[in-house]
């Protein structure tokens, strides 16, 4: 049965690692609007040191944590975090979820489903999509229309030589890489603006490098370069529109923490109206299947004469 929260919903995060100190913890625990219920984690000395450092308890037990919360914010790998998100919809926790879902498409379609089923809202966290900045500029350009051409890139250096970033640890982001953990982000933003993607080609890069060439309903094309391993002097992230208006681009954005605020506003509206966000867990499972397509295709092109 899905919570119906008080004038407080409580909100749960699973995750201890850099992202969720880093960004999830402090918007919860500032939050006016919400009770930080809990925190979870995989190694329980770290669940009991963040929960410490803002404020909450941590629970040794994930289900436990699920029955003392409304909803349940995720900072986890992707494929840890689909499983668990099942089972927090199943006993009808509300979802904040990270990007991407899942890695798998079977995967983040059983969770769309699920959550689906139990009735519980859900809000995937892609970063463009609720920085003030970029969240607005993308609603300006989804309904201006009349776009030709999209192009992207962002060059992240995680993986350059001598990267102090304490995200180059991360083992699910140095096996998948760039397409799928900013990947994410650059379709969050063209999907809106431009349509769904109807067909994929993909080119692998130096390291873990990928190429993108897009279609999309509307009728435009677009691009999209994804890397983690960019030398620093040259990281970067940048999406330009090309249409009857000539070209915009898009602002720059600044403060994770702010962004996941507007993430939890939203997931609280959802569970407020009871009507599904733009960005819910169905079109996370969306993202998934055309990353997976483009992994499919970057693999085919590698191993053709």
């Amino acid at each position: 049965m899905t919570k119906l929260p008080g004038s407080k919903p409580r909100i749960g995060l699973l995750g201890t690692g850099p992202w969720a100190a880093r960004t999830h913890a402090p918007a919860l625990a500032s939050h006016e609007d919400v009770d930080f219920a809990g925190v979870w984690g995989r190694r329980p000395e770290a669940a009991a040191e963040l929960a410490t450092a803002f404020g909450t308890t941590a629970f040794d037990d994930v289900e436990d944590l699920f029955e003392a919360s409304d909803a349940i914010a995720f900072a986890l790998p992707p494929d840890i975090q689909a499983p668990l998100a099942r089972r927090a919809a199943a006993m009808g926790c509300h979802l904040l979820l990270d990007k991407p879902v899942a890695t798998t498409v079977a995967a983040a379609e059983e969770l769309a489903g699920v959550a689906e089923l139990a009735g519980v809202a859900s809000v995937v966290f892609c970063t463009l999509r609720f920085a003030e900045p970029t969240a607005r500029w993308i609603e300006e350009q989804a309904a201006a229309g009349g776009w030709f051409l999209g192009e992207a890139h962002w060059l992240g250096s995680l993986f350059a030589p001598g990267s102090a970033s304490a995200y180059a640890a991360s083992p699910w982001r140095r096996e998948k890489g760039g397409l799928w953990d900013v990947g994410p982000h650059v379709l969050s933003v063209y999907l809106p603006i431009l349509g769904d993607v109807t067909s994929v080609t993909a080119v692998q890069g130096p390291a873990d490098t990928q190429h993108l060439v897009l279609r999309h309903t509307s009728g435009a094309s677009s691009t999209a370069t994804l890397t983690l391993s960019a030398p620093p002097e040259a990281a970067e992230a940048a999406l330009s529109l090309y249409g009857e208006r000539g070209r915009t681009t898009m602002p720059r954005w600044d403060g994770a923490v702010d962004a996941f605020r507007g993430a939890l506003d939203a997931l609280l509206e959802a569970i407020r109206t009871g009507g599904p966000h733009p960005c819910d867990a169905g079109f996370g499972a969306r993202l998934t299947a055309i990353l997976a397509e483009a992994e499919a295709e970057a693999q085919a092109a590698a191993h053709r004469p």
